[in-house]
């Protein structure tokens, strides 16, 4: 009689572990749905009121930490309910913690970036930066990762290749990191103009310097930074250098402008004549 008793009790026992069990299972659950809610449409009447993509980059990493605080208290609390004690949950934790400690010590300290990229910001969503070798626009800032727009790729060029990058964040630590765009948009672009010694220098300096401030004169107004002209000997010739500030996104077309002019207008020139290492007569 007493056994079955017993047996009775334990079974209940068991019913009951189960059921606290599935309790918890249901509160979890209960807390991700309604917090994912909360958080999806505070970040969508965020992003609808903001007016710069740093507001932009502030509100996609301010959202993402608000999910990571979520897991993290969730598993507080899983592990502090099945352990029924504060010194089993420091047990459990303790050990937890040095067992990934161990095991993901790269994958920690990506965390340890991407705190760092939160509280100092090098970069926002929406910069261009180059990460050791790589160079793109951001686009994504995750708990493990920089995901990337990649500039240039397999050309050399200023434009986006079209292909996808994504840096481990642990890399932060261990690379130089280039914000191209951290206080503007613009960055110093060049223009070389290579002429004869025959060539009228003042005159094909002249043409430079119109064509070069044609293309450039409102990012001169926006920067307060004045157009340079430089000039330079070479073995073949003289070089002429047209230097000018103007934002990087574009600086590709609008070298490729002023080149483009250049030429044209050169060649119009009976006086002034390309050098070898230039196009061909």
């Amino acid at each position: 009689m007493i056994q079955g008793q017993n047996m009775v009790a334990i079974g209940d026992l068991i019913n009951l572990k189960y059921f606290l069990i599935l309790e918890v299972i249901i509160i979890i659950l209960l807390v991700i749905s309604l917090s994912k809610i909360i958080i999806s449409t505070v970040k969508r009447r965020l992003l609808q009121k903001a007016t710069s993509k740093h507001q932009v980059s502030n509100i996609k990493i301010f959202t993402r930490m608000m999910n990571m605080t979520l897991y993290l208290v969730i598993i507080l609390f899983a592990i502090f309910s099945f352990t029924g004690s504060l010194a089993g949950f420091g047990v459990v934790a303790g050990l937890l913690t040095a067992a990934l400690g161990f095991a993901l010590q790269k994958p920690i300290t990506g965390i340890a970036a991407w705190i760092m990229v939160i509280v100092k910001r090098p970069f926002n969503i929406g910069d261009r930066i180059k990460i050791g070798e790589v160079k793109g626009e951001v686009y994504d800032i995750s708990l493990t990762h920089i995901y990337i727009d990649e500039v240039g790729g397999l050309i050399n060029t200023e434009e986006l290749s079209g292909r996808n990058i994504m840096v481990p964040n642990y890399l932060l630590f261990e690379q130089s990191i280039i914000n191209y765009t951290m206080i503007n948009e613009y960055v110093l672009g060049e223009v070389e103009t290579g002429i004869t010694y025959e060539s009228n220098l003042g005159k094909a300096m002249e043409i430079v310097e119109k064509i070069a401030l044609k293309h450039t004169k409102e990012h001169i107004k926006s920067t307060k930074k004045e157009l340079k002209i430089r000039v330079s000997m070479d073995t073949t010739g003289v070089k002429i250098k047209s230097r000018f500030f103007a934002p990087v996104k574009s600086i590709q077309k609008i070298s490729s402008d002023i080149t483009q002019d250049i030429l044209l207008s050169i060649s119009k020139q009976k006086d002034i004549k390309f050098a070898s290492t230039y196009p061909p007569k």
